[in-house]
């Protein structure tokens, strides 16, 4: 006795369960792998490069302002990312967010370029730091390695912009109008004078003898006082000696007087 075959079995040629276990063991090992690619190249989201604060930006652009206009050059700045390729922060003398780089306003210009790169805690790489000076096709690349060497004499090194690449950029730009200067592109910038104003009168200077020899005076009257109180006390110590001595007299004298009435005949 046949029995018939069941339809969807293995013979009606329809999909095996070990067929599909392999379809989705596939999948996930595809998913596992491109999550852990990810993860591997992510880098940590507090290792993002902090640019300038607002108030560094701030201080930033009038100090270069005054130094373009009696320099006659523009000085700027910038900082990248060195992984998105990316400008952080730009500024120059003529605002925050405005390049010296191609702009018709700065025929001459000279920036610093900061790109700072932060590697992952899984890589073995150290986090560094690319620092350059970039200036205008006038300016020979000898005074543009002055420039950069200029800055790692003040301390600018890669390591400072590591640590705080803000502060670092903007403490660079300000920097250029003086290595411009040593390097020869430029004359120094003048140095700002005070607005002129009459004096405010000096007050009435002491007496020298007070300021300078207080003490020795102070001294000096210590002693005085201390030698009058030892006299005092001489004083009275030899008054009171003499008053016992003029007392033990008079008790003497008392006793040698012979009795009223007796003398040597009448005995």
């Amino acid at each position: 006795m046949t029995t018939a075959k069941q339809p969807g079995g293995p013979a009606g040629g329809g999909p095996t369960k070990s067929g599909s276990w392999a379809v989705w063991v596939v999948v996930g090992v595809v998913v596992l792998c491109c999550v852990g690619v990810g993860v591997f190249n992510s880098r940590d989201g507090g290792d993002d490069v902090l640019p300038p604060t607002s108030q560094e930006r701030g201080d930033t652009v009038p100090i270069l302002q005054r130094s373009s206009a009696s320099q006659g050059i523009c000085y700027g700045w910038v900082l990248q990312d060195y992984y998105e390729y990316a400008d952080l922060s730009v500024g120059s003398n003529l605002g925050d967010g405005v390049a010296v780089e191609e702009n018709a306003a700065c025929p001459r210009w000279v920036q610093v370029v900061a790109r700072v790169a932060y590697t992952p805690e899984s890589s073995e790489s150290n986090d560094f730091a690319r620092v350059r000076v970039e200036t205008s096709d006038d300016v020979p690349a000898s005074t543009r390695l002055k420039m950069e060497n200029g800055l790692e004499r003040l301390g600018l090194t890669e390591d400072a912009f590591v640590d705080e690449p803000g502060w670092a950029v903007t403490r660079a730009a300000v920097s250029l109008p003086l290595l411009a200067a040593e390097a020869g592109l430029v004359d120094p910038a003048p140095t700002p004078t005070a607005a002129t104003a009459e004096p405010a009168p000096l007050p009435e200077a002491g007496s020298d003898l007070w300021r300078d020899r207080w003490g020795y005076l102070l001294a000096a009257v210590g002693l005085l006082l201390f030698a009058a109180l030892l006299f005092a006390a001489g004083f009275w110590q030899r008054s009171r000696q003499r008053r016992k001595g003029a007392g033990g007299q008079g008790k003497a004298s008392a006793t040698a007087v012979p009795a009223r009435g007796r003398t040597p005949e009448g005995r």
